[in-house]
């Protein structure tokens, strides 16, 4: 009896330490894998920064081997910035600059009246004595133009000099002597390139009614204008009774730039022109139109010692259509340099402007 017990004791013993191996075994276990998933980690880290490494390594050998791909990649990467900074929240709007901020009372200018209008807006940009009554020489040539230009008279007819045209009020000389014939379209160039006093006379004498039907249109077309400063009393600008004012005349530019003849003719550097048999060569009047820093789709000149020297013209100055009309100025040259130092002056403010805004 007591041996069967002690048998039965030995089982239950071993049997108990059979069944508790396995529970302690379990946790050696786990630990094992949880160490092994650690190193596996830590290998994949490795291998991770290894391939990152290379991939920088090659990304760097691609883009020595083909540049644009890096200008791409900076393409993109600017379009994220961009799309970051549409994202954040949007600043007080900046105030507008406008060319009245700039002060135009600093620039120097030699001719007694002087006008400049923004032919976008309207605005007058400068202006000097721009209501003052004043001779205006040849100005009045553009006046002439779009007269006949209006009676739709035939451009190819052939007209003649003839001594009624022959100045005998300045005694002014001219490449047209008595007999020339020319066609009217031909007149018409020479008188607004070269601004020809005979070829002027002659377009306004070939007028149907003549010279006191032609001046009369002259005056009805002011009137017409809202030119009401201004008069005519012949087509050449030779008399100082043809008279406006700086405001009238930027009127009359306006409306004279509509006419493609008058453009091209006015704009024209110079011409060969056939007069008499013999090829004769004209140039215009102002040489600006000859320069590459201008932009001048309308000129005219004028000259006589009442009005002193003239220019009006419609021009792109800094990025903007204008007109510009610039009477009695000094000496020989300072009409040409006021409008240069216009040009600058515009070119200047609107760079200022620019900069201001941003």
């Amino acid at each position: 009896m007591k041996h069967n017990l002690r048998a039965a004791l030995l089982l239950g013993a071993l049997l108990g330490l059979g069944l508790n191996a396995p529970l302690q075994a379990a946790p050696v276990k786990k630990s094992a894998h949880h160490v092994a998933q650690k190193g596996e980690a830590s290998n994949s880290k490795k291998v991770h920064a290894a391939n990152k490494s290379s991939a920088r390594s090659l990304h760097a050998k691609n883009s020595a081997k083909n540049p644009l791909k890096s200008v791409h990649a900076a393409a993109r990467s600017a379009k994220a910035a961009h799309a970051h900074a549409s994202a954040a929240p949007a600043r007080s709007p900046l105030r507008r600059a406008s060319m009245a901020d700039v002060d135009p009372s600093r620039l120097a200018l030699y001719s007694s009246s002087a006008l400049v209008i923004d032919q976008n807006t309207g605005h007058t940009v400068l202006e000097k004595h721009a209501d003052t009554v004043t001779p205006i020489a040849s100005i009045s040539k553009l006046m002439t133009a779009m007269v006949v230009l209006d009676a739709k008279l035939d451009l190819h007819e052939v007209i003649a000099i003839s001594d009624e045209d022959v100045d005998g009020l300045k005694g002014t000389r001219s490449r047209l002597p008595v007999g020339t014939t020319m066609t009217r379209e031909t007149a018409m160039l020479l008188a607004l390139m070269s601004s020809e006093n005979r070829a002027a006379h002659a377009l306004g004498r070939h007028y149907p009614g003549g010279m006191p039907a032609f001046v009369n249109a002259m005056n009805r077309k002011a009137q017409a204008l809202g030119m009401n400063n201004s008069r005519f009393e012949e087509p050449t600008g030779l008399s100082s009774n043809n008279v406006s004012t700086a405001h009238d005349l930027a009127r009359m530019v306006a409306a004279a730039a509509r006419y493609p003849e008058i453009r091209a003719y006015s704009t024209t550097g110079e011409a060969k022109v056939e007069l008499n048999g013999r090829i004769s060569d004209f140039h215009n009047t102002n040489a600006l139109v000859r320069s590459e820093n201008w932009e001048i789709g309308l000129s005219k000149t004028g000259y006589i010692s009442e009005a002193g020297r003239c220019l009006v013209m419609q021009a792109r100055v800094a990025d903007r259509p204008v007109v510009i009309v610039l009477l009695d100025s000094v000496g020989k040259m300072t009409r040409v340099g006021d409008a240069n130092r216009i040009k600058r002056w515009m070119e200047s403010a609107a760079l200022a402007v620019e900069r201001r805004a941003a």
